[in-house]
């Protein structure tokens, strides 16, 4: 990929909760060695799995209630109010439950619910997780995730079918970058107006990708086929934010020029 390559931001997403509904942002501010403000925030809990807020580290994917195995998940619609650390919760239109996540008859309120809903796929009493500063995410490191969205376009031949982009859970879809010359970039810096993302690796895909994010219905198997056709199962790339900034949608990316020693 060369400097006079055009990329533009798209979209930009967030996740609040780990495997519930996306966000979309017009603008946010990147801060540096940090995830998108709030992404992956809080967690529920699949029964006890020994997280400690005092302590926190990463875990598995698995211990949570999460897409890859709960794809219930993603029938609901999920709101939260930053100003009041508030999730709303609904289901076809009608609110189904709202609770303060800062707060423990809040977070009880949102426990209920899964009790309920999640029943068939819990291993133990839902626990609304959180630790400041801490983010759930499927990897240790604070990332940005990234994806091109010729890709997802590409993976639509494979699969035969439309295959909606926000199935990849990503915080910045592109367009202007060829299918698949996101891998190029891995070592190297992008620019965006004053922040600076530095690519760190691709994103490995699960069965997650596999349900749609609008019907709940595990339609694809994604993963299978991409290794079939492409001989890997990988679809975007996590950036680490060096330099803080804000970024829009409809803002350029262009590649860093390299530091002057």
């Amino acid at each position: 990929m060369t400097q006079k390559s055009s990329a533009t931001i798209d979209s930009i997403y967030r996740y609040p909760v780990k495997g519930l509904s996306p966000e979309r942002l017009a603008r946010v501010a990147l801060s540096p060695g940090q995830t998108l403000p709030s992404d992956r925030r809080y967690a529920i809990e699949n029964g006890p799995s020994g997280f400690d807020p005092e302590n926190p580290k990463h875990f598995p994917k698995s211990v949570f209630l999460m897409l890859m195995r709960n794809e219930r998940l993603a029938a609901l619609r999920t709101h939260f109010d930053d100003a009041t650390t508030t999730l709303t919760i609904r289901e076809n239109g009608a609110e189904k439950s709202s609770g303060n996540l800062e707060a423990a008859d809040g977070r009880a309120a949102i426990e209920d619910f899964f009790k309920v809903y999640s029943a068939a796929d819990l291993k133990g009493s839902p626990k609304v997780l959180t630790s400041g500063g801490h983010s759930f995410s499927d990897v240790p490191r604070k990332v940005v995730s990234i994806i091109n969205l010729a890709s997802v376009a590409a993976l639509e031949d494979i699969a035969g079918q439309p295959v909606d982009p926000l199935r990849f859970r990503g915080n910045v879809y592109v367009s202007g970058w060829p299918a698949w010359s996101e891998f190029e970039l891995v070592g190297r810096t992008l620019a965006i107006g004053k922040a600076r993302l530095h690519i760190v690796k691709p994103i490995v895909r699960c069965a997650a990708i596999n349900v749609d994010p609008v019907t709940a219905a595990r339609d694809l198997n994604l993963p299978h086929e991409m290794m079939r056709h492409l001989g890997h199962a990988d679809c975007g790339i996590y950036a680490e934010v060096i330099t803080g900034g804000d970024i829009a949608a409809g803002d350029a990316i262009v590649e860093a020029e390299p530091a002057r020693i």
